[in-house]
């Protein structure tokens, strides 16, 4: 069906109807939202973990019409959340066509708007605003001024068009005003500075601004939402009262409650199809990563109120798998399947993330980074070994037994080295872990046990010798200090 695109065109159609005119777009995410959940269709898809905490509130929020806050710690999905909002706005919005406000052609707010319908009347040009093109967003940096936010005089717009400093017509329209008619999202409140928070009082209560130096308030249609901190988002830190007073609701993110809700985040969002090689992601590994950043937001070392992001397994997950990707390329293998050992080589993608206390930061995040994986493998053993018989692989180490493999070898050569430790092999086909078939998850398997057993100290690693017996005798300089503990199988 053809749009109209003209005002008397659009004359004839139920956008010209009184409940169209004067809807808002809080109404109209509203009836939308009412719509999905009447139809019982999905809300916020790939938000995996909210169903039943965080979207209920949101849900409840928009029913009410609210200008809403997500607060939240980093790498909480809260800007994610904000532009899927688009998703309840209409498709497209009739505007009047070179308008800078979106303005309503029943309805304009603007100077520019209102003379062009007196001038043209049924013959003003209509366009057609697609939804995508209604979301504002800004990240609030101290820098930014009433000017970017609201707007300010264009003496060159005066210049140019010949008309008075005073005329509404020299008006430059902030991104608030050209959000009119749509979502304007603003991340880290906080960071504005107070005069800018002041700037929001107007449209937040009254829903109108004023622009600089004009007598002039624009009447906006615009819905609010703003993502923050927690720890700035208090009387103490940088938000004012009275703008906080005036945000509806306030709705509180969280990190996944459960380690399977955390590896569906961490499947979903990492890059795993790699071009030439198929990738096989063993689900013990998979879990083992994202143990990793659960034991990160437990650790007294790591700063809590900084938070540990969804983005750290994310990125372990990513470079687990370029290690053995490179593996394989060096080995010739024709697929690629990560190993306990490829997350000791991506300790570059969880230091960098990690914000330390002083103890952590006399320690290393190094020296933590191995630490939390360690602890990791010994919850993932826990859970997919925990108590299977492990007296054969532990006795034949305190008899003296070493096994040190290089991670860089075919899966068919490791598993050569590991079929030396009695009962390795059949306890890790025993209990699941891997098929026979599959010599490189049989060789993650024999790795998980061995990761698992140096955690509950049973046995000893070390980079000269791999793995021995506990509390093996130091051996050769920096054997046993700090950080030397990583197994040389992953060297």
């Amino acid at each position: 069906m053809t749009k109209p695109t003209t005002l008397g065109e659009l004359r004839q159609t139920e956008w010209a109807s009184p409940a169209r005119i004067h809807r808002t777009v809080k109404d109209e995410l509203r009836q939308n939202l009412i719509c999905l959940l009447e139809n019982g269709s999905a809300l916020f898809p790939g938000i995996v973990g909210y169903e039943d905490t965080v979207i209920p509130q949101l849900v409840n929020a928009l029913l009410s019409r609210h200008n809403f806050i997500l607060l939240g710690l980093r790498g909480q999905a809260k800007s994610r959340i904000l532009r899927q909002l688009v998703t309840l706005l209409d498709e497209d919005i009739p505007i009047l066509a070179g308008s800078e406000v979106n303005d309503n052609p029943f309805a304009p707010i603007s100077k520019f708007g209102r003379e062009l319908v007196t001038e043209q009347g049924d013959r003003t040009p209509i366009t057609w605003l697609p939804r995508e093109m209604r979301y504002v967003e800004k990240l609030a940096t101290p820098d930014v001024t009433i000017a970017d936010i609201i707007g300010d005089v264009d003496p060159i717009k005066a210049a140019r068009g010949g008309h008075l400093l005073s005329d509404e017509l020299t008006m430059h329209f902030g991104l608030l005003p050209r959000a009119n008619r749509g979502i304007f999202a603003i991340n880290e409140l906080p960071d504005l500075s107070g005069k800018i928070q002041v700037g929001l009082f107007n449209i937040m209560q009254e829903g109108d601004v004023q622009i600089k130096g004009y007598p002039v308030r624009l009447n906006l249609d615009v819905a609010l939402v703003f993502t923050a901190n927690p720890e700035d988002y208090t009387a103490r830190g940088k938000i004012i009262t009275p703008l906080k007073d005036r945000i509806g609701s306030e709705v509180v993110t969280h990190y996944p409650h459960t380690v399977d809700l955390g590896t569906a985040i961490t499947r979903q969002e990492a890059w795993l199809e790699r071009e030439g090689r198929p990738v096989k992601l063993p689900a013990f590994v998979a879990e083992l990563i994202e143990r990793v950043a659960f034991e990160a937001r437990e650790d007294k070392r790591v700063d809590r109120r900084s938070g540990v992001s969804q983005r750290l397994p994310i990125s372990v997950l990513e470079n687990v798998v370029s290690s053995a990707e490179r593996r394989t390329i060096a080995t010739k293998e024709k697929t690629v399947v990560p190993r306990v050992s490829d997350i000791y080589a991506a300790l570059p993608a969880i230091t960098g993330k990690l914000e330390l206390e002083y103890e952590g930061e006399l320690q290393g995040p190094e020296v933590i980074a191995k630490d939390l994986i360690r602890r990791a493998a010994g919850k993932t053993f826990e859970a997919r070994v925990g108590g299977a018989n492990v007296d054969d692989i532990v006795h034949w180490f305190d008899e003296g037994g070493a096994l040190k493999i290089s991670t860089d070898e075919r899966s068919e050569t490791c598993l050569k080295g590991f079929s030396v430790v009695p009962g390795l092999l059949e306890l890790v086909d025993q209990v699941g872990l891997a098929a026979k078939k599959d010599p490189g998850t049989m060789v993650a398997a024999c790795e998980l046990v061995l990761e698992g057993l140096v955690a509950e100290k049973r046995i000893s690693r070390s980079e000269e010798l791999g793995y021995t017996r506990a509390r093996a005798e130091p051996k050769g300089p920096g054997y046993g200090k700090p950080g030397s503990g990583g197994p040389n199988l992953f060297s």
